[in-house]
């Protein structure tokens, strides 16, 4: 909710200037990527719930520190601490201990929808917020939903009584430096901070933008609205593109993305421009943006090993958040060193480099990743390995003693899961 609305409000605080105002977009971030991973291997050592609450005091805390702030230095504070709440993949095991296996995956859809949802409900929401309340406003409301959420977790949620296997949803540390140095999940990794940062420099300087237009912060969901729902119909058209043809959809997507900037870089060209113009600009962006958003998960799945995802996506969302981190300082940095066009310059350039680096990605075969209860006292980790590679669409396999839990990837043209649960028991 603050992402649209603090580029413009930020100018009233005394100690205003670009470097500070990138800080405090993009700081939340910094925390965020640094405490992603730790936190969901707590989770498994203290428990789900303990580690939730305690992230959503911290992100409380962080919101009102941001709405008392008195100067940007302390708003960007509040806004690093709001990060610390870093509980993504503490949620996610603790949704796969609650629920049974065949509705897991159904769970996790839920939880990925209602995530995505939130982020086009905050574009709107942030401007009519602010427009009662203020900067500040918008930050005691974020506090009081994390107090709401803790009671949620408390009262709600139903305690786990069995763990589900979670080597597919939290991070192993033996995994991840084989998951860091993963040729394939380093562009994916490197490919999500991009888009992150991309999306940080364009909410630092859209809003800008648009009230030079005469469009008050009050007014401007007023843009957002059309915006994100002509991005919708761009969205469905390249996904039924990317159905056969993913790379080219990818290179289409970075396109996009980039054009939006080459649009933003004329506009700081060009004496006249009209709303009609950054329409244009931010339709472009979100077509690209959500097909990514979307799609660059998928593609973890697809490629990351067998029982490996949680480290895979531990080290993918803490890249995530880097890169909005980076996009708020390198924003603040060039702003204030240069100008607007040699920060769309430097944007545009990443763009082709990220191109490039796509060049290098397989086309990819869609798997599924499927969990199996495994007696491994009955038999050996070999002899169920054996038993595992010889049904058909079996594409890779990882067994873990400790869980009693046998990871697959499969194709599911030719995977059969009664069989393969016959083939264990």
């Amino acid at each position: 909710m603050v992402m649209p609305v603090m580029a413009v409000l930020a100018v009233q605080y005394e100690d205003y200037s670009p470097f500070l105002l990138g800080l405090a977009i993009g700081g939340y971030g910094l925390t965020q990527a640094i405490l992603q991973i730790p936190f969901g291997m707590l989770s498994d050592k203290i428990g789900r719930k303990p580690v939730i609450i305690a992230g959503l005091i911290l992100f409380a805390m962080g919101s009102i520190i941001a709405a008392l702030a008195d100067s940007l230095f302390w708003l960007v504070l509040g806004r690093i601490l709001q990060g610390a709440g870093a509980i993504a993949g503490a949620v996610m095991a603790l949704a796969a201990d609650v629920t049974r296996e065949n509705h897991r995956t159904k769970v996790m859809a839920i939880i990925g929808i209602s995530i995505g949802l939130s982020f086009y409900l905050a574009l709107l929401l942030g401007p009519v917020l602010a427009q009662v309340g203020g900067l500040s406003g918008i930050f005691y409301v974020t506090a009081g939903l994390a107090v709401v959420g803790i009671v949620l977790v408390i009262v709600a949620v139903p305690n786990a009584v069995n763990l589900a296997p979670s080597g597919d949803i939290l991070p192993r540390t033996k995994q991840l430096k084989q998951m860091i140095c993963h040729p394939e999940l380093i562009i994916l990794n490197i490919s999500v901070g991009i888009l992150h940062l991309l999306i940080t420099v364009l909410f630092i300087q859209l809003p800008v933008l648009l009230h030079a237009q005469g469009l008050d912060l009050t007014a401007q969901w007023q843009a957002y609205l059309p915006i994100l729902l002509v991005s919708l119909i761009g969205l469905f058209i390249l996904i039924r593109i990317g159905q056969r043809q993913i790379k080219t959809t990818l290179y289409i997507a970075v396109t996009l993305l980039m054009l939006s900037f080459v649009g933003l870089w004329a506009v700081t060209r060009l004496d006249a421009f009209s709303l009609f113009w950054l329409y244009g600009i931010g339709v472009a962006f979100f077509i690209g943006f959500n097909y990514l958003e979307a799609n660059l998960p998928s593609m973890l799945s697809s490629i990351a090993p067998a029982g490996a995802k949680g480290s895979a996506m531990g080290i993918y969302a803490s890249s995530q958040f880097f890169g909005a981190f980076l996009g708020g300082t390198i924003t603040g940095i060039l702003v204030s060193s240069f100008s607007d066009s040699v920060l769309y310059t430097v944007v545009i350039g990443i763009c082709i480099v990220w191109s490039i680096l796509l060049s290098r990605l397989p086309s990819q075969t869609r798997f599924k990743r499927v969990t199996l209860d495994v007696n491994t006292v009955q038999w050996s980790v070999a002899e169920l390995s054996n038993k595992l590679r010889q049904l058909d669409g079996v594409a890779d396999i990882t067994i873990v003693e400790t869980e009693q839990a046998a990871y697959l990837k499969v194709d599911t043209m030719y995977f059969d899961l009664a069989q393969a649960q016959q083939a264990v028991q």
